[in-house]
C-alpha cells in the first residue's frame, strides 16, 4: 500500500489531464509561494497538533514572505478535515498537518468519502513525540512487568481511552496485545480527563502522548513506568523502553505529517519539504516546541510512501486482530 501521485499513476498524458502540466500549475509551482498558503489542521483549535502547526506556519511566513494560515477543519477522527484537504486544487496552496491516527488508523475505523491510499501526496513527517505508559501512584507497579504481572494476577486495571479510535487508543490495545493481558477499557472525553482520572485512581493505566501526561509525570501526580519509542526519551531519561522492559521490537510513536492533495507536482513536494525542513529545525522554533514536549523531525517526502505504507500496514493489523469497532 502507497501512496500515489496522479502524475505518476496516469503518466504524461494523464498529468496533462489533470492539469498539472498546464501553464497556470507550472507558473505557481515555479513562483511558490505567490499568495497565502493555507495548512488543515484536523481538530479543534488549542490542542497539540494545532500548537506545533502555528509554530510552524509562524516561522514559514517569515521565511517566505507570504502568509501562511491555519485553518480548523475538525471532526470524525480527522477524516473531515482530511477529506476537504483531498478535494483541494494540487497546487501547493492547501496541505494538510496531521498525526498518523488520521491517515494510518481512521481509514480502518471510518466510512470514508475519499480513497486514502490515493488522496494525498507526502510532504514528509514534521513533528515526533514520545507516548509514555504511565499508571495511578495507588497502584503498586514500579515497572512494566510488575504492572503485567498485576494485570495475569486478575487485579482489576481499567485503562484511561481519551477517544475512540485515537491513536492512544491503539497504542493501548498494542500494548496489551503484546503483554498478553486484557485490562478494562473506559472512555473519556479528551486527553485532560482521562490524565485527571489517573491521577485520582478512577482509571490506573494510560498510554499518553508526552504532552498530555509529562506534567503530572514530573510532578509526581502519575506514574510513568516505560516510554513507547525505540529509544529512551530525552524528556525523561529515567523512564525505560517498552522494549527493555521486557518486550523487544514494540515501538509506538506520535508523528506529524505534512502531506498535499494528489497531484502535486515532485519538485514542488521537495521545495516545500525544505522550506519545513529550514523552519522546523530553526533555534527558535526548536525551542518553542521544546515546552510541548516536541521534537523536530522532517524527512525527505520521497520516504514518506514506504513509511506511509509500513503505518498503514500495522496500524490496519492491530485493529483487525483487536477487534476494534467503533459504537
Amino acid at each position: 500500500m502507497k501512496l500515489t501521485r496522479r502524475a505518476a499513476a496516469c503518466g504524461v498524458l494523464g498529468a496533462t489531464a489533470l492539469g498539472l502540466f498546464s501553464p497556470g500549475v507550472a507558473r505557481a509551482q515555479a513562483a511558490w509561494p505567490e499568495r497565502t498558503v493555507t495548512i488543515v489542521v484536523p481538530f479543534p483549535a488549542g490542542g497539540s497538533t494545532d500548537t506545533v502547526a502555528r509554530i510552524l506556519a509562524q516561522r514559514l511566513s517569515t521565511d517566505l514572505g507570504k502568509p501562511v494560515v491555519v485553518e480548523n477543519k475538525a471532526g470524525a477522527a480527522g477524516t473531515i478535515g482530511a477529506g476537504a484537504v483531498a478535494r483541494s486544487r494540487p497546487d501547493g496552496y492547501t496541505l494538510f498537518f496531521a498525526p498518523a491516527g488520521v491517515y494510518a488508523m481512521a481509514p480502518y475505523l471510518y466510512q470514508l468519502p475519499y480513497d486514502n491510499d490515493r488522496a494525498f501526496a507526502g510532504i514528509g513527517l514534521v513533528a515526533s513525540m514520545p507516548m509514555f505508559l504511565a499508571v495511578s501512584k495507588e497502584l503498586p507497579a514500579r515497572n512494566l512487568q510488575e504492572f503485567v504481572a498485576l494485570a495475569r494476577q486478575g487485579r482489576r486495571i481499567v485503562y484511561a481511552n481519551p477517544g475512540a479510535g485515537s491513536s492512544s487508543h491503539l497504542a493501548t490495545e498494542l500494548l496489551l496485545q503484546t503483554a498478553g493481558i486484557e485490562v478494562a477499557d473506559v472512555g473519556y472525553r479528551g486527553g485532560a480527563p482521562a490524565v485527571q482520572a489517573i491521577m485520582t485512581n478512577e482509571a490506573q493505566l494510560i498510554v499518553m502522548a508526552a504532552s498530555g501526561v509529562l506534567p503530572q509525570m514530573q510532578s509526581g501526580d502519575v506514574r510513568a513506568l516505560a516510554v513507547t519509542t525505540r529509544e529512551r526519551s530525552a524528556f525523561a531519561p529515567d523512564v525505560p523502553t517498552v522494549a527493555e522492559s521486557g518486550f523487544p521490537g514494540f515501538e509506538v510513536v506520535e508523528e506529524i505529517a505534512l502531506l498535499a492533495p494528489a497531484g502535486v507536482p515532485e519538485a514542488l513536494l521537495k521545495r516545500i519539504n525544505a522550506a519545513v525542513a529550514a523552519a522546523m529545525n530553526s533555534p527558535e522554533v526548536r525551542a518553542s516546541l521544546q515546552p510541548l514536549a516536541v521534537m523536530p523531525t522532517v524527512t525527505p517526502a520521497e520516504d514518506f510512501p514506504a513509511y506511509f505504507a509500513a503505518e498503514n500496514a500495522k496500524w490496519r493489523e492491530v485493529i483487525r486482530s483487536r477487534n476494534i469497532r467503533l459504537q
